[in-house]
């Protein structure tokens, strides 16, 4: 009986045996035969482990081979940091940092002889943005949610969003898509984002539409109102959503076709000029009666320097009550190589250039700035403040909070966390009773820790952080004041 049945599995195993070589001889003719794949027409079947091991060095320099601060856009270091935070484990470290710290472009703050002993003093104090709206808005917090639209992100992504943020009382930004149930579900205080399409706030023509910014505006929640002209990602590119993103849903919200790509205009067609970008600032202001600002990115000073020369020929009443700045190093789910890889400054180049523009215009009091772009540790944070930045946001940072593994998958409906698809199957990873707690701590840690670097350079509110209090690691590994390199001092600007 043994005998036979060694004889059926041994002839089992001949006909795997011979299925296998079957479809191996079939894949190798169809390699032969194709002719769009050069590899694979002149090595069948080996020519196939390419694009294998293509996809999983990715996946191996990821988790085997990259050491703790070489991964770009961000590194291990960073991205443990996060994670810390946002479980609420303990970010102390032991036996020294790994960061290079003769690497040029390094900020290192510089610690206060005598800091003050209550260390409970160095807590920054709300903020009014828009004293002259008829419903100014007082910002709790210096750190905040960046601008992700509902579509780019999932449903329960947005969820955990926002319950995260009315928990640890920072706001969120919709970005570009509209206003969705989900952003208000939690009870977050709202920026929305008018991008250039004009979605959640468009008539039939693609127009800005009155009558739908007032029933935005009449959510209590709905705190500002921010004019997108570009992201860091792709400055002169409108925003894209891949069809395979547009449900019937977010197609009702954005006011377009199910299941086609959506594509922004690269800016808004009726604004050419700096005139027209003031005007349509002012007509948004008083359709809403809540403060306007502006997201941009920077490539060069004079664009800024028209703008605040005509606000200044008006009148300070008519400058937009904050502008955002996102640095060329931004993200986005979307974005052709060339503009993600080549086009608009650095954050860390063109936050201090608006900032002392901004202050050679005497306009300090009056506009406020936020950055954006890259800032997701304690240390970006504090920086971007002593540059001069009164507020920061970050939309990675809380991506990462969510649980995002930076698998590089978000234009793609596949995204293994369940954050920036639509895919049933993967949502069900995303449990916003977990993650919304996971936000709030995370954004209740990065505040915490910016407040700590405030107390050990001696001042007691992290909004009193100048640039003399960094220096900036040069080529040759020696230091400079932040303040010498870049002369026009914050320090002498009048505090909020």
């Amino acid at each position: 009986m043994m005998t036979q049945f060694a004889e059926t599995l041994a002839q089992a195993f001949l006909i795997v045996l011979g299925v296998i070589a079957l479809v191996m001889v079939i894949l190798a003719i169809s390699d032969r035969l194709q002719t769009h794949d050069a590899i694979r027409r002149n090595y069948p079947l080996l020519g196939r482990f390419r694009n294998l091991f293509s996809t999983l060095g990715e996946f191996f320099r990821q988790y085997f081979f990259a050491m703790d601060r070489e991964e770009l856009p961000f590194n291990r270091a960073q991205r443990e940091w996060v994670s810390h935070a946002a479980s609420g484990k303990s970010n102390t470290l032991a036996f020294g940092s790994t960061r290079n710290l003769s690497l040029p472009g390094t900020p290192i703050f510089v610690n206060a002889a005598f800091p003050p002993l209550d260390e409970s003093k160095s807590v920054a104090d709300p903020l009014v943005i828009g004293p002259t709206a008829r419903t100014p808005f007082v910002a709790q917090s210096f750190f905040n949610i960046s601008g992700m639209s509902y579509g780019a992100l999932s449903r329960p992504a947005v969820q955990a969003l926002s319950k995260g943020a009315a928990k640890a009382g920072v706001w969120l930004n919709t970005g570009e898509g509209g206003l969705s149930p989900y952003h208000l579900g939690g009870g977050a205080d709202i920026v929305f984002q008018i991008g250039t399409a004009k979605y959640g706030v468009r008539d039939a023509e693609g127009g800005l539409s009155d009558e739908r910014l007032a029933a935005v505006a009449a959510h209590d929640q709905v705190r500002m109102f921010e004019l997108k002209f570009a992201q860091g990602a792709k400055p002169g590119k409108g925003g894209i959503l891949p069809g395979d993103k547009v449900t019937e849903e977010i197609a009702q919200i954005r006011g377009i076709p199910v299941g086609q790509a959506s594509i922004s205009p690269n800016r808004h067609p009726e604004i050419n000029n700096v005139g027209a970008l003031l005007d349509m600032v002012a007509h948004i202001r008083e359709v809403t009666g809540k403060p306007v600002g502006m997201k941009t990115v920077a490539g060069d000073p004079e664009p800024f320097r028209a703008l605040f020369d005509e606000i200044n020929a008006r009148g300070i009443d008519s400058a937009p009550d904050f502008i955002t700045i996102d640095g060329g190093e931004g993200g986005t789910g979307a974005s052709p190589m060339p503009l993600m890889d080549l086009v608009g400054m650095s954050i860390r180049e063109s936050l201090v250039m608006v900032v002392d523009l901004r202050a050679a215009a005497g306009l300090t009091d009056r506009i406020r700035l936020i950055a954006s772009g890259k800032l997701i540790n304690p240390g970006d944070v504090a920086w971007a403040l002593a540059a001069g930045a009164d507020f920061v946001t970050s939309a990675r940072g809380f991506m990462f909070s969510l649980g995002c593994i930076q698998a590089l998958k978000c234009n793609k409906n596949t995204c293994p966390t369940g954050i920036t698809t639509h895919d049933p199957r993967f949502q069900k990873g995303l449990v916003v009773e977990d993650k919304f707690a996971r936000v709030e701590r995370y954004a209740t840690n990065i505040i915490k820790e910016v407040e700590t670097i405030a107390h050990s350079v001696g001042v007691s509110d992290p909004r009193e952080l100048r640039r003399h209090h960094v220096r900036i690691v040069g080529p040759d590994g020696r230091s400079t004041p932040m303040n010498e390199l870049c002369p026009i001092d914050n320090a002498e600007q009048t505090l909020p």
